[in-house]
């Protein structure tokens, strides 16, 4: 593993604070820029070196073929691949004729900040070239969450010794080459030469470029225009303009004191539809408004709007200086990964890298989307929108696995599926459940009853078709579903996974209730409300396993029959398992790749005793080896649940700086939105205790010893509510609205703008601390490591 050598620790800044090319690509993820929309990687200003060049657009993809040894019916037979699209980040920089390459040379100094209050990235270097010249660079680049199509950069160079010659190079690039990664099936395919060149054009220092996609038939358009400033004879050349690249140069003589200073505004548009000159006439006019709002006016709106943000949604830990730059850390690039994608989907890695080619999977709605709705509803009911969207394609994905109702995709882009193994791909129904909950979570919290009316009805519809078709009453009246891989992917193929039976269970619930809220539109979709009558019956009926002889839930059934892992004898090294044991091994043994049971006993806690929690949580401790990093957020907020409130700091730490410290090897590929998501969902619902079944917020809060205090602000409702939590007792506070009532520990309480509310805290249940697979416990938190 390699962890990053130079980030500082601050409250509302991730500083790197010199640049280490051995971790480089990481870096390129850490620091990426997004809104939703349009994601850049953190590459060098220059272009090169890098780790991996990355520029992506929501949704644009590059459709290849599944090859197969052996087909099979239903078998998906393309797959789809997120596209680098053409690269507007790049300026060149030559000193006296020298280019400035980080490689050559002296680098003095080199800094960048991505800040999650500006909602920018700043970089300042010193850098001393081979003929000897001394200068400064300096940038600051945006993704604007205010104008979704456009990203700015301002470049300012400073001779710090004598008079420099000095020539700027602004470019568009298409078809970068990419580095191959074979042998991870986390990394991406690779696309050579994926942008076929439409239309180019330049004119003053304005350029547009138009590609397509070979196979997706996908269009884009990237373009940029220019403002500069600099000294006299400062010279802006002719635009240039090609079918792969486009460039803008700039010349100046610049003497010590002065500088040559460069805004840069970058606009992006695509469709599957618009024609070329559509397309090209957008971004022109994106490049106009961002011309017309200026850089100050940018930046301006950039603060305004996560001013906004941060309101909703900051959360404040004291006690681990860390943990509180990394949380922010998560919550920023959670709002980056979904605030403008606008009826788009949210990739499990957002817009920061390639890794999963690209794909979205049940992360967004059970891990992401809690997050946005109680922060940036808008943006989680845009995802929801997308789904509904692909609910076409959903039905035609059943009818062909002859089944009712809609079948969603495992992983997609665009809403087939693209999972080739069907065992972890097309079994894993329970991603019907997963969007249905996210529904009705959604609804619950914001009580926006058109959203209901248009879309979320006949997503709730059609997953509760699914399940009455795919499930069965067996002879003694239980609601059965047979066959089918829960959460945890070491585990595929079984009967009544507790996981997706409890999530069906609600989904099912959810439908036959919003059927009765909605008649009307419930006829126009043929629902009546007999058959909203038979979900009700299976939700009743749902079997739900149970061992009584070991006194615990099964994962599934039989799942407790089966032989042990021999964790005694798997090296550290064989790990995760997925890359070092064949699958038919993993399916038939007790070893558990990721919280599945565990995580039913979060999202479906209401179906448990608290002290069949505490069972069923210690039994899969001693199973789980957390080989996904979906893991460890879940394990922590039922640890928090159940009384280890310091192991689930300590699985805290590891959800949260999953990506600051490469836990798992690979943020060179993206970083891991849906565990960063999962940094909320620890404070809040860990440690904050919150949860929201049928639509009532309660909170248990408790603290582990080395917190002293947890804040966290969150909408419900139209309110806006502030938690505080210290280690005796809890403060809520509505900050906005109309008064709330609310649970703490139990007791119903009533809060409101006039009248926060003050409780104790209960003392934990006192617990045997449950085991951990050898090796595989996570580490136990430290004070911060980085320096202040």
């Amino acid at each position: 593993m390699i962890q990053h050598p130079s980030f500082a620790v601050e409250p509302w800044a991730l500083r790197e604070t010199e640049l280490s090319l051995e971790v480089l690509a990481q870096s390129e993820s850490v620091f990426a820029l997004a809104n939703g929309h349009i994601g850049l990687r953190a590459n060098l200003d220059e272009g090169e070196p890098n780790g991996l060049p990355g520029t992506y657009l929501n949704g644009f993809y590059e459709t290849r073929p599944l090859p197969y040894v052996e087909a099979g019916y239903g078998y998906p037979e393309a797959g789809q691949v997120v596209v680098n699209v053409t690269n507007g980040k790049i300026i060149r920089l030559l000193v006296d004729d020298e280019p400035f390459d980080v490689r050559f040379g002296q680098l003095r100094s080199h800094e960048r900040t991505l800040d999650f209050r500006a909602g920018v990235l700043r970089r300042h270097a010193e850098w001393l070239s081979p003929a000897g010249q001394h200068v400064r660079v300096s940038s600051v680049r945006l993704v604007s969450f205010v104008q979704r199509a456009v990203a700015a950069v301002l470049y300012e160079v400073e001779p710090l010794a004598s008079a420099t010659r000095l020539v700027l190079q602004s470019e568009l690039v298409a078809n970068e080459p990419m580095p191959a990664r074979p042998g991870d099936p986390r990394t991406a395919a690779s696309l050579v030469s994926p942008l076929r060149s439409e239309q180019f054009s330049g004119s003053n220092a304005k350029v547009v470029l138009v590609h397509s996609t070979k196979t997706s038939a996908l269009r884009m358009a990237a373009g940029m225009d220019h403002v500069v400033e600099g000294p006299r004879d400062t010279e802006t050349g002719t635009a240039e303009s090609g079918e792969g690249l486009g460039r803008v140069t700039i010349t100046a003589n610049v003497q010590p004191g002065q500088r040559l200073r460069l805004v840069k505004f970058i606009a992006y548009g695509w469709s599957s539809r618009r024609s070329s000159a559509a397309l090209r006439d957008q971004v022109a006019g994106a490049l106009a408004e961002a011309q017309h709002t200026g850089w100050d006016g940018l930046l301006a709106g950039q603060r305004a709007y996560l001013d906004d943000f941060w309101a909703r949604a900051d959360v404040e830990l004291e006690g681990d200086a860390e943990l509180q730059q990394a949380v922010r850390f998560a919550l920023f690039h959670t709002l980056q990964a979904g605030a403008r994608g606008e009826r788009r989907a949210i990739a499990a890695k957002g817009l920061t890298g390639p890794g999963y080619n690209g794909h979205a999977f049940w992360d967004t709605e059970t891990f992401v989307l809690p997050v946005l709705t109680y922060t940036a509803p808008q943006a989680a009911r845009d995802s929801l929108h997308w789904r509904h969207a692909t609910l076409g394609l959903a039905r035609e994905r059943a009818r062909l696995l002859g089944l009712a109702g809609a079948a969603f995709p495992w992983r997609t882009i665009a809403g087939q599926e693209c999972s080739s193994y069907w065992p972890a791909g097309t079994a894993a129904f329970h991603i019907g459940a997963d969007i249905a909950d996210a529904v009705g979570r959604y609804h619950a919290a914001t009580e926006d009853a058109a959203f209901e009316r248009e879309v979320g009805l006949e997503l709730l519809v059609e997953t509760a078709r699914l399940w009455r078709s795919l499930g069965h009453h067996d002879v003694e009246g239980r609601f059965r579903i047979d066959g089918v891989t829960g959460p945890d992917e070491y585990s595929a193929i079984a009967d009544n996974n507790i996981y997706t039976n409890l999530m069906a269970q609600r989904n099912l619930r959810l439908a036959a209730d919003a059927v009765e809220r909605n008649l009307k539109r419930a006829t126009e979709l043929d629902v009546d409300l007999e058959e909203a009558a038979a979900w009700r019956d299976a939700a009743e009926a749902i079997l739900v396993p149970y061992d009584e002889t070991l006194g615990i839930h099964p994962q599934a059934e039989a799942f407790t029959t089966h032989q042990p892992w021999d964790f005694a004898h798997t090296a550290p090294e064989q790990y995760p398992l997925l890359l070092h044991f064949p699958y038919f091994d993993l399916y038939r043994k007790q070893v558990v790749k990721q919280a599945d049971l565990v995580l039913a006993l979060h999202l479906r806690g209401d179906a448990f005793s608290e002290e069949s929690k505490a069972r069923d949580f210690a039994y899969y401790e001693a199973l789980t080896v957390r080989d996904s990093s979906l893991s460890a957020c879940t394990q922590a907020v039922v640890a928090a649940e159940v009384g280890h409130l310091e192991l689930a700091f300590d699985y805290f730490g590891e959800a949260t700086l999953i990506d600051l410290d490469n836990l798992e090897h690979n943020t060179r590929d993206g970083l891991h939105i849906a565990s960063l998501a999962g940094a909320w969902i620890v404070a809040v619902a860990g440690f904050g205790g919150m949860r929201d079944h049928d639509g009532s917020l309660t909170f248990a809060p408790r603290l582990p010893g080395r917190l002293s205090r947890l804040a966290f602000r969150l909408c419900f409702r139209g309110r806006r509510l502030k938690v505080e939590v210290e280690s005796d007792q809890a403060r809520y506070s509505l900050l906005e609205g109309a008064p709330l009532e609310l649970a703490h520990h139990g007791q119903v309480i009533s809060v409101s703008a006039r009248k926060p509310v003050t409780r104790a805290i209960p003392p934990p249940p006192a617990r045997e601390a449950p085991r951990q697979p050898p090796g595989r416990a996570p580490a136990r938190r430290q004070p911060a490591r980085r320096a202040r």
